[in-house]
């Protein structure tokens, strides 16, 4: 008789396995294995100048690692043959931490870019799956309007709707809070979630921010500096409460840590 202990383990959405990473002679990164659960928050997170942006890169295929692999639904993005690597790759969206949209353009054409680029949808079709996206992200009724023209909560709100453009299965998120007053911050966290839990769409966040981090994230890496590798995987909260590592504490409580802890 079969039990619920006979089932196989759910594959990862994404597996990174003994991956390294860097740019000519300089490493970054070592030694990263980890999962992301499909339909997770997954945040990678850790100090200034870890390599937290270099892990994405890597994972939205735009740099590949020195070694180890990147498993997507179990195969291996850097094993694949050019045309089926740019496929999976268009099943990504990316909100960049600045929000990166064309100045010049309005609000709907910038999300109108992507679908005209790599779809074949006739032009009302497109104007139409814009609309739908700027209403996703509290923006309805603002796609005549330029990014000069509205503020930066705004602005980044445009770019996670651009991201959703061709309906991701993986959201990458960039420092999504950088440059945000609190409760903007707090809006786009919000919004985050309410995402994951409408569309079911795997987020992968980079921050440092700790607001972010207790309040959206499901699962977690701490990447560090230092010893440029992961120290840490797991739920934030219990990292922060349990973890043995005293880095991963420090960074979790900003360093309010007693010496009795941290020893």
């Amino acid at each position: 008789m079969s039990t619920t202990d006979d089932k196989p383990a759910e594959q990862p959405h994404i597996r990174l396995d003994g991956v390294s990473l860097g740019y000519g002679d300089t490493l970054v990164q070592q030694g990263l294995s980890f999962d992301i659960r499909r339909g997770d928050v997954f945040v990678i997170m850790g100090g200034s100048g870890c390599g937290k942006s270099t892990v994405m890169r890597c994972l939205t295929g735009l740099l590949p690692p020195w070694s180890g692999r990147v498993l997507l639904g179990g195969e291996s993005l850097w094993e694949l043959p050019s045309a089926q690597r740019s496929a999976c790759m268009r099943r990504n969206g990316v909100m960049y931490q600045s929000g990166a949209l064309w100045s010049s353009m309005t609000l709907e054409e910038n999300i109108c870019l992507p679908l005209e680029q790599y779809t074949r949808l006739a032009p009302e079709q497109i104007r139409a799956i814009a609309e739908y996206k700027l209403a996703l992200v509290g923006l309805a009724g603002y796609g005549d309007y330029y990014p000069s023209e509205i503020s930066g909560g705004m602005r980044k709100r445009v770019g996670v709707a651009r991201a959703m453009a061709l309906d991701p299965d993986t959201l990458y998120f960039d420092e999504p809070s950088a440059g945000l007053d609190p409760l903007s911050a707090r809006r786009l966290d919000e919004l985050i979630l309410e995402l994951r839990d409408s569309l079911g769409t795997t987020m992968v966040v980079i921050t440092h921010e700790l607001d972010s981090i207790f309040t959206i994230a499901d699962d977690a890496v701490f990447l560090d500096a230092e010893t440029k590798t992961m120290l840490a995987t797991g739920n934030p909260r219990e990292l922060r409460d349990h973890s043995s590592v005293p880095q991963v504490r420090a960074f979790l409580t900003r360093g309010e840590v007693s010496a009795d802890a941290a020893a």
